[in-house]
């Protein structure tokens, strides 16, 4: 695959072809995850199946052409391992956000150490009292940003984040649905597959931005609900039309191979549905160009 560009950073985009990316491999941290109720992951972890399915991960992603970076970091925190949440890499910098979630307090400045080391200036910050995790953010168009206001990312952080990114930036209120116990991100009712499909979970999904993607033409694949515990609606694009998705959502991989999408399932249940991340959730994109 022919690199398109000289930038070596720069990711306003979900679906163009992922050409840098990094994740944070499953440690003793995760293994122990379940010891604190507070942190809500389902089971006790098996750390040996957890690392396989992440060695599958990245091994998929290589394949599809991405340049797979590691996090050589360990922590206390399990959640390091979902690294989508801490940072974002837009086209001028990367901008530390600043999680909801007690725990996850101190992976902003771990991500930032990473992205400052790759020579990647720092764009803005989440300051207090705003709160911001990734999973309430997605990148419509190039100069469109979506926010989710949750119970993790409040008024103050999405209109922090909207300020620093510039362009046209919309923040929608997701619903409560269970509350912090089983906590919705935006990025948990869509993602984006190509310039003009997503796949959604339409009971959760904003009205606001379903009005929104209807007014941009955007065609929509429906996730059954019996799919969405099982991270049916976590997608990611590789490229546009090309997805990575967690192994056992049979419906919605049908549904998107119908509409021309090519589909790789890999297996998450220990790695991803374990501590409810799914594979958008387990990746950092660097570059997309």
């Amino acid at each position: 695959m022919t690199l398109t560009t000289d930038r070596v950073w720069g990711a306003q985009s979900m679906t163009a072809p992922l050409r840098e990316v990094l994740v944070k491999a499953p440690g003793v941290a995760f293994s122990r995850a379940f010891e604190d109720p507070a942190i809500g992951f389902l089971r006790p972890v098996d750390l040996d199946a957890a690392r396989r399915e992440h060695d599958g991960l990245v091994e998929t992603l290589a394949r599809l052409g991405s340049t797979v970076h590691i996090l050589d970091a360990e922590t206390a925190d399990p959640d390091l391992v979902y690294v989508f949440d801490p940072i974002l890499v837009a086209d001028g910098g990367a901008i530390p956000l600043r999680p909801g979630k007690p725990n996850r307090a101190g992976e902003p400045a771990v991500l930032e150490a990473w992205t400052r080391a790759r020579g990647i200036p720092t764009l803005g910050r989440i300051e207090p009292p705003g709160t911001l995790e990734g999973g309430d953010t997605f990148w419509l168009r190039p100069d469109l940003l979506c926010i989710g206001r949750t119970l993790r990312s409040n008024d103050s952080g999405a209109r922090q984040l909207a300020a620093i990114a510039g362009g046209d930036a919309r923040i929608f209120d997701v619903p409560y649905w269970k509350g912090a116990a089983e906590l919705v991100h935006l990025l948990s009712v869509i993602s984006p597959v190509a310039d003009d499909l997503a796949v959604v979970f339409l009971p959760l999904l904003p009205v606001g931005l379903y009005e929104l993607l209807a007014d941009l033409g955007i065609r929509l694949v429906e996730v059954p609900e019996e799919e969405f515990p099982t991270l049916g609606c976590n997608v990611l694009a590789v490229r546009p039309g090309v997805v990575v998705t967690a192994e056992g959502n049979d419906v919605t991989r049908r549904r998107l191979e119908a509409v021309g999408c090519e589909v790789h399932a890999i297996p998450l249940r220990e790695v991803g549905e374990n501590g409810s991340g799914g594979v958008t959730c387990l990746t950092r994109p660097v570059l997309r160009a």
